[in-house]
């Protein structure tokens, strides 16, 4: 009894947690949608610099993009290896490319335990994949899973 209930709690506490994490992502794809709306919303929440706001607006929605990915696999929408994959087709997207260009240093300060640190190693090898072979973009290489 003490086990089921503990379970039960357990279960709970994840389903809570599941759902703290989609408000902030709806509270942040909220304020990204007025940034895109508005050029001095974008310039006030990006810290890119020398884009053209309609630069600026591509690259806030990719990168939205990709944290709806992340998101799906936080919540268990999906495991590692599907989540990959959607990056690995994100990936083939030149403006997507041009924002992993851009946000290097971005991806350097994360802690190295972190999802979003893996993920984005995980994503530095895809884009090198890319890069030797873009027609062989769909070839699923070595995967860290987390």
């Amino acid at each position: 009894m003490a086990l089921e209930l503990l379970r039960e709690l357990t279960r709970l506490t994840d389903e809570i947690r599941h759902a703290n994490l989609i408000q902030l992502h709806r509270i942040t794809a909220a304020q990204v949608d007025h940034a895109m709306a508005d050029p001095a919303l974008a310039s006030a929440m990006s810290t890119l610099e020398g884009l053209s706001d309609g630069k600026r607006r591509q690259v806030l929605f990719v990168n939205r993009e990709y944290g709806a990915i992340i998101l799906g696999h936080r919540i268990g929408a999906y495991g590692w290896a599907e989540m990959i994959g959607h990056l690995r087709v994100l990936a083939r997207n030149q403006v997507f490319k041009e924002y992993w260009g851009m946000t290097g240093e971005h991806r350097r300060s994360l802690p190295q335990d972190s999802l979003e640190a893996k993920t984005g190693k995980a994503v530095d090898q895809i884009m090198e994949e890319l890069a030797e072979d873009p027609d062989e973009w769909w070839v699923v290489g070595p995967s860290d899973g987390v």
